[in-house]
This record gives C-alpha cells, structure tokens and sequence, in this order.
C-alpha cells in the first residue's frame, strides 16, 4: 500500500508540473522535475553527455597521481611475475620518478596490497640520495605486511626500523601482534610486546586487549600481559570469559 501511495504522488506530481508548463509557462511548477526523478536525487539535465569518468573517492584519489607514477604502477604489476623483467623495468622507469611520485607509487601499492612490490619499492626509495628515517613510510609497510600474513617480510622491515633508531606507533604494535597471533606465534607475538613496554610513547589499551584476547589458550603468558595492563589502566576494566567457553581448563 505505501509503494502504491508514492507512485500515485509521484504521478499527481508530474501531472501538476505538466498543467503548470502548459497553463502557466512563465511560473515556475511546485513540484521541481529534477526531484521527481530518481527518487528525490537532482540530476544533471542541462549535460547532454555522459564524460566518462569514475565517480566518488576512485577518481578524486586517482588524480593525486601522476601519469608517471600511474604508468611504473601498471608496469610493476605487469612484471611482477618476471624477476628479469621486474628489475630491468625498475631500472629504466622507477629509478626516474621524482620523490613524490615515488611515495605515491608506494602508497598505491600497499592499499592494492601487493605487498611484494610495496616492499621491492620501499627499498627503492631507501636506496635515494633524498631519502631520509621515516616512520610513518615504515608503519604503513609494516602494517600492510601484516594484514596479508607476511611475517617474515614484516618483521624484515620491522628490524631495519629500529635499527634506525624509530619506534612504531600504537597501531602498528597493535597490527603485528595480532598477525603474530593469527600466525599460531604467540612468543613472536609477546617480543613485539616486550619492544612496545619499551617505547618513549606511553602504550595504549588496543594491543593490550588483542593479547589478552589472543593469549587465552596460554594462561601463564596472558596473566602477566593482564598484571601489566592493570597498573598502567587502573581504572579500566578487564573481562575473563568462563573457561569452558574456549575449551579450556
């Protein structure tokens, strides 16, 4: 009844806008064409054509990319399977782009994921003369390691970030310590967190609470992350689900 409602309201409206043109062509009609059509949604009447961009975040993101760096993108992707091939197109298009275009390049990279050439591009990028520590080019990298299950290339990078002297932010201790725990490395996992009690930055509560929740099935090793959390979150709060929930005892 109510979808019936509206096509009937729809259609008086379209009718009053008609009699109004015809009747009255110099007022303007109570009830705006544009609105009707589509559902409410004003369309763009006076272009006769369609350009042929995207539209939404895909274009707008896409233009802060250069043509340069859109082409060595494509070109990495096309070769990825080539070593030879790889390396000899590295050679004569990356090692060519401007510092921008190659942060721009690596940053395309990882949010595709292709976390292989993400990572054969950062050591590109070390390898400049401009290059300088940054730990906001290693967060990223490390963090999108981690989400693809990556451990060893993550922790490859991790290595090569502190020996240069940086710390990694709260979400990127967080990242990898879950990564370590989905990979069944829960020492992995607490080394991270010993490198985190370590940092100039006061720790926060996420990586805490993912080891907490990941270390159930090791009761030892979560109580001392637990005696931990509450003298630095006194006044937080801590749940412990019955054991038999996860088949422990």
């Amino acid at each position: 009844m109510a979808m019936r409602a509206l096509t009937v309201r729809r259609i008086r409206c379209l009718s009053q806008f008609i009699s109004k043109i015809v009747v009255q062509p110099g007022n303007g009609a109570s009830c705006d064409l544009r609105s009707y059509i589509n559902g409410g949604q004003k369309l763009d009447l006076d272009r006769g054509y369609h350009d042929g961009r995207p539209r939404g975040p895909l274009w707008r993101g896409k233009k802060l990319i250069g043509k340069e760096a859109l082409f060595v993108i494509l070109g990495l992707k096309r070769f990825k399977d080539d070593e030879e091939k790889l390396d000899k197109f590295i050679k004569t298009h990356v090692f060519r782009l401007l510092k921008m275009d190659m942060i721009a390049v690596q940053t395309e990279l990882e949010r595709q994921e292709e976390v292989d050439l993400a990572l054969k591009m950062f050591k590109v990028i070390q390898r400049e003369s401009w290059y300088k520590p940054d730990v906001f080019l290693y967060k990223d990298l490390i963090v999108t390691l981690a989400r693809s299950k990556k451990m060893e290339q993550a922790m490859e990078v991790w290595g090569a970030m502190r020996a240069e002297g940086l710390f990694p932010d709260s979400q990127t201790y967080a990242e990898v310590i879950r990564g370590f725990l989905r990979h069944g490395s829960p020492a992995d996992a607490m080394n991270v967190y010993e490198d985190m009690k370590s940092s100039p930055d006061p720790p926060e509560e996420l990586p805490f609470r993912i080891l907490l929740k990941g270390l159930l099935p090791h009761p030892l090793l979560r109580n001392k992350v637990k005696s931990d959390f509450e003298q630095m979150f006194p006044d937080r709060h801590i749940y412990d689900p019955p054991s038999e929930i996860f088949g422990l005892h």
